[in-house]
């Protein structure tokens, strides 16, 4: 059992600290505030590598670990959990599931632009339609429709939450192709956002990860060509599934870097601010604040690191990336609160930041899969 990252991990975990110090820490609060979405910073992330980080090479990718992209991850979302979020998606649940399950023809024409993250030098990424208004949690409740008309599929409906809704080029439906089918009868489709008979709404007004776009997206008699979906006939909710599973190793990932986020504020705070003639670090009451923090935070990242590694080793990780996405989420929403409590006052000020932390914390703990399905997957697993 090893511990200790490598040359390559540090390098890249070194990278990834540097870019969001040097480009999603400026104009991170004005983002914020106005709800911008980071273009630049993902353009740039685009540059790095960063936007398809376990894609191969062959496929416009960067071939690293799953480890690299934990480490990366952190640091991106220490500073700026929109940005972060955008770079997970098109990581965890587009690259990855076009890769994994989509067939030569689609992976040359769609993923190797998003692993690149651009195409004809603009912006090109990826998003993925599975929630709706009536299924959440209850994924096989889908309600969009894709009718079988023998060389293409009719696409109707409506997906909601959707994560880079707006500046996506293309998007993976799922759909109700069989009703009579249940969950079987789910296919997964790549769809082009300039389709026609595609509308994207307004964007979300959030509490949190305020630059990220979301946005509601409706169908009206979308023409899909059949090699456009992936996979057999009835693969959609296995698709969506087993790629649900890396991507909460994208978003566990996200909450440990919000939570080593608002710890490292704290203790910064803590050595600055005075209180009864010395700076509050001497008080023992927020010494014991810092102390289960970093135990916390350091639990969270271990968590996420073994997630990965499994993946990693082709090991079955569904159980470690559902602890890692329930324990982190609730160690960020913690520690966020109690960062912003160590602040005191001033935590309540934007311009220290732990605010924005506390409010991004929060939808970790609901998107890809609630901390209650976590525990349904983690309950399930042990008692098999």
């Amino acid at each position: 059992m090893n511990f200790q990252l490598s040359e390559e991990h540090l390098m890249i975990q070194s990278a990834a600290r540097d870019f969001a110090r040097n480009e999603c820490l400026p104009g991170v609060i004005e983002r914020d505030e106005l709800q911008r979405f980071p273009k630049e910073q993902i353009m740039k992330l685009a540059e790095l590598g960063f936007m398809g980080m376990m894609v191969d090479p062959q496929y416009g990718g960067s071939g690293m670990d799953t480890v690299s992209y934990v480490l990366a991850m952190e640091e991106i979302s220490k500073i700026d959990a929109s940005v972060s979020v955008c770079m997970s998606v098109n990581n965890s649940l587009v690259c990855w599931g076009l890769e994994a399950y989509g067939n030569e023809e689609q992976k040359q024409k769609y993923l190797t632009p998003l692993a690149q993250g651009t195409k004809d030098g603009d912006l090109y990424i990826g998003a993925f339609l599975l929630s709706e208004p009536e299924a959440g949690s209850d994924a096989t409740s889908q309600r969009t429709t894709a009718e079988d008309k023998g060389d293409h599929y009719l696409l109707n409906g409506t997906k909601n939450w959707i994560t880079n809704g707006s500046s996506a080029s293309v998007y993976l439906v799922m759909a109700q192709t069989d009703e009579g089918k249940g969950s079987k009868g789910i296919n997964a489709f790549i769809v082009e956002k300039n389709w026609p008979g595609v509308t994207v709404s307004a964007k979300e007004n959030k509490l949190g990860i305020r630059g990220s776009d979301t946005h509601t997206i409706m169908f009206t008699d979308v023409v899909v060509p059949k090699e456009n979906r992936i996979g057999e006939d009835g693969f959609g909710f296995k698709f969506a599934m087993k790629t649900l599973a890396g991507g909460r190793i994208g978003i566990a990932s996200q909450a440990l870097g919000i939570a080593s986020g608002a710890f490292e504020l704290a203790v910064k705070y803590s050595k600055e601010r005075k209180a009864f003639g010395k700076e509050i670090m001497h008080h023992q009451a927020i010494q014991f604040k810092l102390a289960d923090m970093a135990t916390k935070v350091e639990a969270a990242r271990l968590l996420c690191l073994k997630a990965a590694w499994e993946k990693d080793q082709g090991k079955d990780y569904t159980l470690s990336s559902s602890m890692a996405k329930v324990f982190s989420s609730e160690t960020a929403m913690w520690t966020a609160i109690e960062a912003v409590q160590v602040h005191g006052g001033y935590g309540f000020v934007k311009e220290y930041h732990v605010e924005r932390l506390m409010r991004d914390a929060k939808i970790t703990q609901i998107y890809e899969g609630t901390s209650e399905v976590q525990r349904i997957v983690i309950g399930r697993a042990i008692l098999q």
